[in-house]
């Protein structure tokens, strides 16, 4: 799976007197198994984008290439495309609508025309992917916490067999449990289930211990696209555009300021307690 964007443009509006571009010259990549982390402020094009990636969009002007075929030909199957490139919205409620979590996360596949017993295998085996327990699973989607809303919707999407899944602000509204729960499932089905992880935040904190790739957005156009610890060491940059790096990120830069010899590319806190432990023994063999 591969997905290519060629000189994207959108314009909201066009041609009225509210009209605005959300997405300028967009020319961006994405291959098949890749985590990505796509972050920025507020109104910087993010969301957008996305919409662009599954049909809910079209374009102003630019292509768009899935598999190496262009989405816009006029006998492309959007309705195929929203069953490969799976998206979560920010606000979950906003896709769960059957009485129960179960009979909701058959409605894709069903949908899809398979016979009901291969839909409800497809159902059991994504409501496991997430973590959800079975207690909630024939129980009113709108009875439960956040969290799990969270993860009824992306069984929701999983159920589908996607080879992209894209989440759009998957943690917002949750605490540090939550979001950490979260994270650690959509990574967990990542490697277990090979697929392509588009995270769509405005938080390099949520991002630094799972993607191996980020773009950073701003005003419609990409700002920076490479590893984490390409994009962390450019955090005055990141702070311009309203963003800031993990804290992770500050320390070490603190430390190493202060003369202590640690690596201020580490992006985690297992690798800065590493570095820091390594500069303190080392620090201490040489007073030896």
């Amino acid at each position: 799976m591969s997905m290519i964007l060629d000189k994207v443009n959108y314009i909201y509006s066009a041609q009225t007197a509210y009209e605005k571009q959300a997405l300028k010259n967009i020319n961006l990549k994405i291959a098949d198994g890749e985590f990505i982390g796509l972050i920025g402020h507020t109104g910087s094009g993010k969301s957008t984008l996305i919409q662009h990636l599954n049909g809910l969009l079209k374009a102003t002007s630019g292509g768009i290439y899935y598999n190496g075929r262009d989405i816009y030909e006029e006998d492309y199957s959007l309705k195929e495309l929203r069953g490969k490139v799976g998206l979560v919205f920010q606000y979950p409620e906003h896709q769960l609508f059957e009485s129960t979590v179960f009979a909701d996360v058959c409605f894709g596949p069903k949908n899809l025309g398979l016979p009901r017993k291969e839909t409800e295998l497809r159902a059991f085996a994504a409501l496991r992917s997430v973590g959800l327990s079975e207690e909630y699973w024939y129980q009113p989607p709108f009875e439960m916490s956040g969290g799990q809303k969270r993860r009824a919707a992306i069984a929701g999407v999983l159920a589908m067999k996607p080879d992209m899944l894209i989440l759009d602000e998957p943690t917002a509204g949750l605490d540090p449990k939550g979001r950490d729960e979260i994270l650690g499932q959509v990574a967990a089905m990542h490697r277990e289930l090979s697929i392509t992880v588009l995270l769509v935040s405005h938080s390099m904190e949520d991002v630094a211990d799972y993607v191996g790739r980020i773009i950073v957005m701003d005003q419609g156009s990409i700002l920076m696209d490479g590893a984490p610890k390409e994009i962390f060491q450019r955090y005055q940059e990141l702070e311009e555009v309203g963003l800031a790096a993990p804290q992770v990120t500050y320390l070490m830069h603190g430390l190493r300021e202060n003369g202590i010899p640690v690596d201020t590319g580490a992006t985690t806190v297992e690798e800065a307690r590493e570095s820091i432990l390594q500069a303190f023994t080392k620090a201490g063999k040489l007073r030896q």
